[in-house]
């Protein structure tokens, strides 16, 4: 028994020569979703900065950072020897191939450079994107599902699903299950812990509860989820990890230093 791979065209829409893709319209929405949002935590902040005009000022960093840092993390994490040997498709983004964990070091680099910029808090002003973060994930997830890309290993389960392009076995749907943890369920504990004058108080536990738990979501559904084929498991004598577990393992670290700290630093201009 296997689920039917349902049938929907990765392109929402045709104008002419002119295709707009699924894909697009989650970054799209994503975007547009993490911007409203991070306008309504921007009030709760008021008076204080981060305001709703340093929002809508940092949206086009953050835009760039996440596009560039996707990219280029992919190049390097995952396809370094095939850029290398044509470089110029590294330009080509439209061919797909964007590294979430890329993108968080460029939406770093814009957050450090913005907020030195305009003198503010950069533990305060990650607190907003990465409560707004999870929307753009489901949507991305969810369009990794309607284009049957990084599916999940082969499985027995009863909701397994064959996928195109795959075999003829069926898989985990493992990008649904990256919609719903690292998307729905991680969004909805940042948006329970958003509502706590306490932890407002103390920039930064939103930041690094997002990059933990988004580290620890993915690190587990990568033991169902297919490893990418020109890479394969890392450290096969202890079990195998893919790279998607390796690069989890410092946001991990990452995160449960950034809680530390902020527990230790109050910010008593907090709302």
């Amino acid at each position: 028994m296997a689920l039917d791979f349902p049938q929907i065209d990765p392109v929402a829409l045709s104008i002419g020569p002119l295709e707009i893709r699924w894909y697009a319209l989650a970054y799209l929405a994503g975007f547009l979703g993490g911007w409203r949002y991070g306008l309504y935590m921007a009030g709760l902040n008021a008076p204080h900065r981060p305001n709703k005009d340093d929002i809508d000022d940092f949206m086009p960093w953050g835009v760039l950072g996440v596009i560039l840092g996707g990219r280029l993390g992919y190049v390097l994490f995952y396809q370094l020897e095939a850029y290398l040997a044509t470089p110029l498709d590294i330009f080509k983004v439209w061919q797909g191939g964007m590294s979430f964990h890329g993108g968080v070091i460029g939406v770093i680099a814009a957050l450090l450079i913005f907020s030195l910029m305009r003198r503010i808090n950069v533990l305060r002003l990650a607190d907003i994107f990465c409560t707004a973060a999870p929307i753009g994930i489901f949507f991305g997830r969810i369009a990794n599902f309607i284009n049957g890309e990084l599916y999940g290993r082969v499985t027995d389960a009863p909701w397994g699903m064959v996928f195109p392009g795959a075999g003829s076995a069926p898989r985990h749907p493992s990008q649904i299950y990256e919609a719903v943890l690292e998307g729905l369920v991680l969004g909805v504990i940042l948006w329970i812990m958003l509502r706590n004058k306490w932890i407002r108080e103390r920039p930064g536990i939103l930041t690094g509860t997002f990059l933990a738990g988004y580290g620890f979501f993915r690190f587990a559904v990568e033991f169902v989820r297919e490893p990418d084929f020109h890479l394969g498991l890392f450290f096969a004598a202890l079990g195998g990890v893919s790279m998607g577990q390796i690069l989890s393992v410092p946001l991990i670290l990452l995160g449960t230093s950034v809680i530390a700290y902020a527990l230790k630093h109050k910010d008593d201009r907090a709302a």
